[in-house]
């Protein structure tokens, strides 16, 4: 007969060759806040490259919508302990927003994308007019750019990966340039395009992952080629797992469950790493989840409030890593503000 011990080994083995242990908990050591300068500061994203940390995100006196007078910032710190500006650009009479990085060619890549305002704040924008920049460096201190992104016109680009000397980017746009005069009609005619590039630079279209309601998709493409999105959908609906294979022409969709804005998708100790804005009862709220298949395992709550979200990712080690992200929680003379944060993460 079997001891205790023996039944409870023989069970972890079935598990461990079977289902899945257990998602394992977050815990959030530390919190910061990294920056602000009475602007609207958001839309962030972190990343290591050639030993040190880089952060990115947009700056603009005029507040979170479309304004001519926003900027990228990009700043570098060797520990995580200061932080210094290495970079700031912007692009004459648009509104530059949503930077991400990659790494490509041995360079590192700020991509941003671009709402036309003429010279002032516009009463409407269009995203027939969206077009793609990026800035780039070989060291992260001496940087070229902002230049146009062949390619990208009328596309909201966001976030950007590489496989096999290529690199692709979310570029989502209304299906065949319509023209459209309500949100609700905007939303439902966006398409997800997965774009592709040999050099970073010059674009074309490899195929469709969102045919309706498209919105910002962040994605990760492993050795072998296989590419895993979460993906916000247009109208406030569910986010989805999206997956699929080269050359990325079939997807495979499944229903998340519950709406992800401004979505992160990374990996952390072997698993699927997702964060983004959640609609909570007590507000929106920046959260990190495990995804598990094709449902989401929420494992913490970042401090966070009102305008928020957009985090970056970087894993230190397979159970400590950094998170950047942006909220509106905080307050200075009786007003909110609008920062960028700095937590660190152990996982449990």
């Amino acid at each position: 007969m079997r001891t205790r011990r023996q039944w409870l080994g023989a069970a972890g083995a079935a598990l461990a060759g079977g289902l899945r242990a257990a998602s394992p908990s977050i815990e959030v050591t530390s919190v910061r806040r990294l920056f602000h300068n009475g602007e609207h500061n958001a839309f962030t994203d972190l990343v290591r490259f050639r030993g040190t940390y880089y952060l990115t995100f947009r700056t603009c006196p005029g507040g979170h919508m479309v304004h001519p007078t926003s900027a990228i910032l990009v700043l570098a710190s060797r520990d995580g302990g200061e932080w210094k500006q290495v970079h700031r650009f912007s692009v004459p009479k648009r509104d530059t927003r949503d930077p991400h990085f990659l790494i490509f060619q041995d360079r590192l890549f700020v991509y941003t994308g671009t709402w036309y305002c003429g010279d002032a704040t516009p009463a409407r924008y269009d995203m027939n007019q969206h077009l793609g920049y990026a800035a780039w460096s070989r060291d992260g201190a001496s940087w070229e750019g902002p230049r146009m992104l062949e390619g990208t016109y009328g596309h909201y680009i966001w976030r950007a990966a590489s496989h096999a000397g290529k690199v692709y980017l979310c570029g989502r746009r209304k299906r065949a340039f319509i023209e459209t005069t309500t949100r609700a009609g905007q939303d439902e005619a966006v398409e997800s395009a997965l774009l592709e590039s040999v050099d970073g630079l010059v674009f074309r279209t490899a195929g469709l992952f969102q045919e309706t309601f498209g919105d910002e998709t962040a994605f990760l493409i492993d050795s072998r080629g296989a590419l895993t999105a979460v993906a916000r959908s247009g109208g406030n609906r569910n986010a989805q797992v999206l997956r699929s294979q080269p050359p990325f022409t079939s997807w495979r969709r499944a229903d998340l469950g519950r709406y992800v804005g401004g979505p992160m998708l990374a990996r952390w100790g072997g698993r699927w790493l997702v964060g983004g804005r959640k609609q909570t009862p007590g507000g929106p709220r920046c959260v990190l989840s495990w995804l598990e298949g094709d449902r989401l395992e929420d494992a913490v709550e970042l401090p966070s409030g009102g305008d928020n979200s957009y985090p970056g990712f970087v894993a230190l080690d397979a159970d400590r890593g950094w998170l950047s992200y942006y909220s509106s929680h905080e307050s200075e003379g009786g007003k909110p503000i609008t920062a960028v944060y700095l937590a660190e993460l152990r996982r449990r």
